[in-house]
């Protein structure tokens, strides 16, 4: 909370038009703090799975309807739907479901149980495009610094580039198509990804993204996917009519595969069939990372993985002799497992699944 009112001030003192360049046309004094007061309502402080190391149960979202739904992004918390945790600017607690999600764009919507709400929002239709030079503000619960009616944080921030995104998490591709707005200010930390970003007055610039490295630097890349992007796909989510693509991050040839670590899936009959493990070879990488059947393979170095599609495509990826982490749900509970992943000469050829045994 102190650190939320910090951020607040340094707005307002920030907000001198006599500091601002001389070329900038000049703002009302309190137009930042006017944005601040009025975008602080549709903001909302989410709260499900996680609390593993690397993944916090904590994240960020906005309303984009007076019913409640909420957008955010896709990541580990939702995993805990139908019972995540939305707390409200004034807050009010609210339970909600995962209505639709889209890997590919890493977003989200959420709807709540109960439908008499009216609430403050943002129209998904109602953004301003966005160009490099742009102030804006970027709004987020940050390394969980509110967690019932406190304001979430609130940083200044200029729109350095509008620009590709080359990027990754962990050793997986970002797997993000189309441009995102590259921020001057530290916006992407744990906690963040789902926050909007505004313009100076008020409107929807874009949805701060997951947490992600420059894949030349290694740096943590500060950015927002564009609402002039994503709005129709919210729009979509929103009211049903949404159809997650099946794209799935670059593969390389002959990456591995599940079989590779000693672990058979169950069959992959449908388009977004789980990743549940059928069978684990004894004495395999799998087995001595303690994966056991039954388990369902929930995320991949930090990565959602919704279907066995989307895993085998990740884990391509994986620089073979590397390990990855995976954590799995199990009985309930969701454990983290580091199992290692053979050098590139011990990968099978061709890529084959595990043999099922008789019935």
């Amino acid at each position: 909370m102190i650190l939320s009112a910090v951020l607040l001030a340094l707005i307002a003192v920030q907000e001198n038009p006599a500091a601002d360049a001389p070329d900038a046309a000049p703002a009302a004094p309190s137009s930042a703090r006017s944005v601040t007061a009025d975008t602080l309502p549709k903001v909302v402080k989410i709260f499900g799975a996680g609390g593993l190391r690397g993944l916090p149960a904590y994240g960020t979202g906005f309303l984009i309807s007076p019913r409640g739904h909420v957008a955010t992004a896709f990541n580990h918390v939702l995993d805990a739907s139908p019972n995540i945790l939305v707390v409200l600017d004034d807050g009010r607690r609210l339970t909600c479901k995962l209505l639709a999600a889209d890997p590919v764009s890493g977003l989200a919507v959420l709807e709540p149980e109960r439908d008499d709400l009216d609430l403050p929002y943002f129209d998904p239709a109602a953004f301003a495009p966005a160009e490099a030079g742009d102030r804006v503000l970027a709004f987020s619960n940050s390394y969980k610094v509110a967690g019932g009616d406190e304001p979430v944080g609130v940083q200044r921030a200029v729109i350095g580039a509008v620009a590709e995104l080359d990027a990754r998490r962990g050793r997986n591709a970002a797997g993000i198509a189309g441009p995102v707005l590259i921020l001057d200010a530290p916006t992407n930390n744990p906690g963040s990804a789902g926050g909007p970003v505004v313009d100076r007055a008020g409107l929807l610039v874009g949805v701060i993204g997951r947490e992600l490295k420059n894949d030349a630097t290694n740096v943590f890349v500060n950015y927002a996917l564009p609402a002039e992007v994503i709005g129709a796909t919210l729009t979509a989510m929103m009211e049903g009519e949404f159809v997650a693509s099946d794209v799935a991050p670059p593969v390389f040839s002959g990456g591995p595969q599940p079989a590779d670590l000693g672990a058979l899936l169950v069959a992959d009959v449908v388009r977004r069939t789980p990743a549940y493990v059928e069978l684990v070879e004894p004495g395999s990488p799998a087995d001595a990372a303690g994966l056991r059947p039954g388990d369902l393979i929930v995320l991949l170095d930090g990565e959602l993985v919704p279907s066995i599609r989307l895993l085998r495509a990740r884990l391509a990826a994986v620089e073979p002799g590397e390990p990855v982490d995976v954590v799995v749900r199990r009985d309930g509970e969701l454990l983290p497992l580091t199992i290692a992943v053979p050098d590139v000469e011990d990968l099978r050829e061709p890529p084959a699944e595990l043999s099922r045994p008789r019935r």
